[in-house]
C-alpha cells in the first residue's frame, strides 16, 4: 500500500493514503489490520479524508513496514465484524445531525415568516398529538408537558419559541438514538461469538478438531460439556442442560435431547451433544444479542431507572407550578416561563446517554459489560473475590515436569494426559495440551466417551483401561486411586513450587503433572490500586493445595484466601458476604467460578477462560491484563459522579429559570432557549470519555 506521512511525533503518527476517501468497507479491513499488528496500541481510521492515526510501541521502521505491506484482498476478518462495525452508523447519523441544523437555520433564513410560521404549526400537531394520546392514558408524564408548551406557544402566535423546543428536542432525540445505538451495537458486537475452534464429527465417527470456518451447513459438530454451542442446530445425539441466558436472560438451564434445536451462543452446563448444524455464518449471533439488549430494562441502572421515572414524576408539579403562577400573577408570560421549563427533558436524556457512552467507552478497553447497572454494582462494591488459576496467575500455564510412577515414559503419559485434556476449556488443560504438540507428541483419539466433572477431573477408557485425569481430591478420595508400591518417597518429595496435576489408569496413579503457573507481574500493584479504590476486602479462592494457596497469597496481599475449594463452595462464600450487607464482586475464568460468577452482584469473567464463564458473567474482560479491573472500578467511580453531577446541575439550572421567569427577569423565549440548551450542553458533556475527563 502506498501512503505518506503526514504528521508524526514519538510514537504517534498519522498517514494518508493514495485515495480521495476510503469506502466504509475499507476503513474496517486497514482498521481491523492495524489493530491486528502486535506494536500498535490504538488505530483510528477516517474514511473521509482516507487518514489513519497509529499510535505504537517498539521500532518505526518495522512498524512502517508492515503498513506498506497491506493489501486488503489479504484481511481475513471474523465472521460480523465488517457488518457490524459501526462505522456506516456513525456517518449516517452524522449527515441526519448536520441536515437537521442546515434545514432549521436555513429555513429561517431563506422562507418567507408566514411559510416558516405555517410549516412550524404543522409541526406541532405531532407533538400535541403525542400529549393527548399520553393524557388519553389516564398518565401525565414528559409528552403532555411538551405538548403543552409547544401548544401555547402556537396559540399565542409565537411560532419561533414552538420551532426552538421542537428543534432542540429533536436534536436531544437524535443525539439519545444515536448514542444508544451505537453503544448497543458496540456492545452486541463485543459480546458476539468468537469461537475458532469446533469438534467435527465426521462420517466415520471419529472427532476431529477444526476452524470454526471450515464448518458447512448439515456438518455434525460435538459440543463438550462447559463449551458454547457455536451455531443455530438441531440435535441428533446427546443429552444436556443448556444455560441459554444469554438469548433469553433466564438463568435456569434447559433440557436438550434428540430433536431439540438449539441456539448460537448458548452453553452446555451439562452432558454433551451432537448437533445438526442449520446456519453456519456469524450474524445471527450478533442480531439476537442486540435485540436482548435493546428489549432488557434490567439492564438499567438504579440511578438511571430513579431519574426517568422522577422525570416523570416532575411534570404534574410543572403544571401545577404554571397554573398557579397565573392564578396569582395574572400574567400569561410569566406562566409561561414556568412552563417552558422543565427538569425531565434533561433528567431523560442525560442519565441513558452518560451510561451508554460509559459502556461505549468500557469497549474501548476490551471490557464489555452486559448493562448499566453492572457499573452502578462495581461503584458500590467494597468486597472482590479472585479465582487463582487464570486470574491472578497468568492465563497461560506450562508444563515443568512430568513425573511417571507406572514405569512409562513421561512423554507417553503426556500422550494419555493431552488427549483427555483436548476437549475442555481450562488453562491448565491448554497447558497439558500445548506441552504434547511443542514435544511433538500425537495424541488422536483412543479413549472412548470422557466424562468431565466439575472442579474435579475427567474420566474415560483407553484401550480397555479406566483412566482419571484431575485434582488430588478427585483421584485419591473420590476415584479411591491408590499409590504404587514403593513409590511413597516420590510421592511425598513432588515439587513444592509447582500445582499438580494427576493422571492414574486402572485406579493406580500412573502420573504427576507439574505446572508452572507464575503470577501475573501486575497483581499485587492491581491489588494495592483496588485498596485504595475503595476496596476494603480482597479475597482469593482457589481448587488449589494450601501449601500454593498460601504462598500466592502472601506475594499478592490479599485480605484472605481459601484454598481446596470446590464451586458451591465459591457461591456460598459470595452469598454469605451479601448476606451480611456487602457488594460483592467475582472475578474468575473458569466453568467451576460459573455458580460464584451468577452469585455475585457483578461476575467478571476473564475472557481467556472458558465460554460458560463469559456468558455467565456481568462483564467480559478482553485485555490481558488485570489492570483493566482498575480501569472500570475508575470508570464506574466516574460515571456515578457524572451521574450525581448531572442531576444538581438539572435541578439547579433549572430552577434558576424558573425563578428568573415568575420574577420577570427572563422572557419565556428566553426561558426556553437557555433550558433546551442547557440540556443539549448536558448530552453531549455526558458523550465523553470518563477517564479522560477524571485523569
Amino acid at each position: 500500500m502506498k501512503f505518506r506521512i503526514k504528521h508524526e511525533i514519538k510514537g504517534r503518527i498519522r498517514i494518508h493514503m493514495e485515495a480521495k476517501r476510503l469506502t466504509y468497507k475499507e476503513a474496517d479491513l486497514f482498521q481491523y489490520y492495524l489493530e491486528e499488528l502486535q506494536q500498535v496500541t490504538k488505530a483510528v481510521v477516517y474514511e473521509r479524508t482516507a487518514d489513519a492515526v497509529i499510535c505504537y510501541q517498539g521500532e518505526r521502521s518495522a512498524l512502517l513496514k508492515k503498513i506498506a505491506a497491506y493489501r486488503c484482498k489479504d484481511v481475513k476478518v471474523p465472521d460480523g465484524i465488517l457488518e457490524h462495525s459501526g462505522r456506516e452508523l456513525n456517518a449516517q447519523y452524522q449527515e441526519k445531525l448536520v441536515h437537521k441544523v442546515l434545514f432549521h437555520y436555513g429555513r429561517k433564513l431563506f422562507l418567507p415568516a408566514p411559510v416558516t410560521a405555517a410549516y412550524t404549526s404543522l409541526c406541532a400537531v405531532r407533538y400535541i398529538w403525542k400529549g393527548i394520546k399520553t393524557l388519553a392514558k389516564g398518565k401525565i408524564e414528559v409528552p403532555v408537558l411538551d405538548g403543552t408548551s409547544i401548544g401555547v406557544s402556537v396559540l399565542r402566535g409565537d411560532t419561533t419559541t414552538a420551532g426552538s423546543i421542537m428543534f432542540l428536542l429533536g436534536i436531544g432525540e437524535l443525539l439519545e438514538e444515536w448514542t444508544h445505538k451505537k453503544s448497543v451495537g458496540d456492545l452486541a458486537r463485543t459480546m458476539s461469538l468468537n469461537v475458532e475452534k469446533v469438534w467435527l464429527k465426521e462420517a466415520s465417527g471419529q472427532e476431529v478438531l477444526v476452524s470454526a470456518a471450515k464448518v458447512r451447513e448439515n456438518d455434525n459438530i460435538v459440543v463438550h460439556m462447559g463449551n458454547v454451542v457455536p451455531f443455530d442446530g438441531t440435535v441428533v445425539d446427546g443429552e444436556a442442560m443448556i444455560n441459554q441466558a444469554s438469548l433469553t436472560g433466564e438463568s435456569a438451564p434447559v433440557r436438550k435431547t434428540a430433536g431439540n434445536t438449539v441456539f448460537a451462543g448458548t452453553v452446555v452446563e451439562e452432558g454433551e451433544l451432537t448437533v445438526l448444524v442449520r446456519k453456519a455464518g456469524g450474524t445471527s449471533r450478533y442480531e439476537k444479542i442486540a435485540a436482548m439488549i435493546e428489549e432488557s430494562e434490567k439492564l438499567k441502572s438504579g440511578l438511571e431507572s430513579k431519574a426517568e421515572h422522577l422525570a416523570d414524576k416532575l411534570v404534574p408539579y410543572t403544571l401545577a407550578g404554571t397554573a398557579l403562577t397565573w392564578l396569582f400573577t395574572g400574567n400569561v408570560t410569566k406562566a409561561l416561563s414556568v412552563l417552558m421549563v422543565d427538569f425531565s427533558c434533561a433528567l431523560k436524556l442525560a442519565m441513558p446517554v452518560s451510561v451508554l457512552s460509559a459502556i461505549r467507552e468500557a469497549g474501548s478497553f476490551k471490557i464489555t459489560v452486559k448493562g448499566g447497572k453492572f457499573l452502578e454494582a462495581v461503584a458500590e462494591a467494597d468486597t472482590i473475590v479472585f479465582d487463582k488459576t487464570g486470574t491472578l496467575t497468568e492465563a497461560k500455564p506450562t508444563v515443568a515436569e512430568v513425573i511417571s510412577f507406572n514405569g512409562e515414559s513421561p512423554d507417553e503419559l503426556l500422550r494419555i494426559a493431552a488427549c483427555l485434556e483436548e476437549h475442555f476449556p481450562h488453562s491448565m488443560a491448554k497447558a497439558v495440551v500445548n506441552a504434547a504438540k511443542e514435544r511433538h507428541l500425537d495424541h488422536e483419539e483412543m479413549h472412548t466417551k470422557v466424562e468431565y466433572i466439575v472442579a474435579h477431573g475427567i474420566s474415560t477408557t483407553i484401550e480397555g483401561r479406566k483412566a482419571v485425569i484431575g485434582s488430588h481430591h478427585f483421584i485419591f478420595e473420590d476415584e479411591k486411586c491408590t499409590l504404587p508400591e514403593g513409590m511413597e518417597e516420590r510421592f511425598e518429595n513432588l515439587p513444592e513450587e509447582y500445582s499438580h496435576l494427576y493422571l492414574a489408569i486402572q485406579n493406580e496413579l500412573a502420573a504427576v503433572i507439574c505446572i508452572e503457573d507464575p503470577l501475573r507481574k501486575e497483581a499485587s500493584q492491581v491489588v494495592g490500586q483496588l485498596r485504595k479504590a475503595g476496596l476494603s476486602k480482597i479475597v482469593m479462592m482457589t481448587g488449589d493445595s494450601d501449601r500454593t494457596a498460601r504462598a500466592i497469597a502472601k506475594r499478592v496481599g490479599v485480605d484472605e484466601y481459601y484454598s481446596e475449594v470446590l464451586p458451591e463452595d465459591k457461591a456460598g462464600f459470595v452469598e454469605k458476604e451479601k448476606q451480611a450487607g456487602r457488594k460483592v464482586i467475582m472475578i474468575g475464568d473458569g466453568i467451576n467460578d460459573s455458580p460464584a460468577l451468577s452469585a455475585a452482584d457483578v461476575g467478571i469473567a476473564i475472557s481467556e477462560g472458558a465460554e460458560i464463564a463469559r456468558e455467565v458473567a456481568d462483564i467480559t474482560v478482553g485485555a490481558d491484563d488485570l489492570k483493566e479491573i482498575v480501569k472500570l472500578k475508575k470508570l464506574s467511580d466516574a460515571l456515578m459522579q457524572r451521574i450525581r453531577r448531572n442531576y444538581r446541575f438539572i435541578v439547579g439550572f433549572n430552577t434558576g429559570l424558573i425563578v428568573c421567569g415568575v420574577t420577570g427577569v427572563l422572557l419565556p423565549t428566553t426561558s426556553a432557549l437557555l433550558h433546551n440548551t442547557s440540556t443539549l450542553v448536558i448530552g453531549l458533556q455526558s458523550m465523553k470519555n470518563l477517564l479522560d475527563e477524571a485523569e
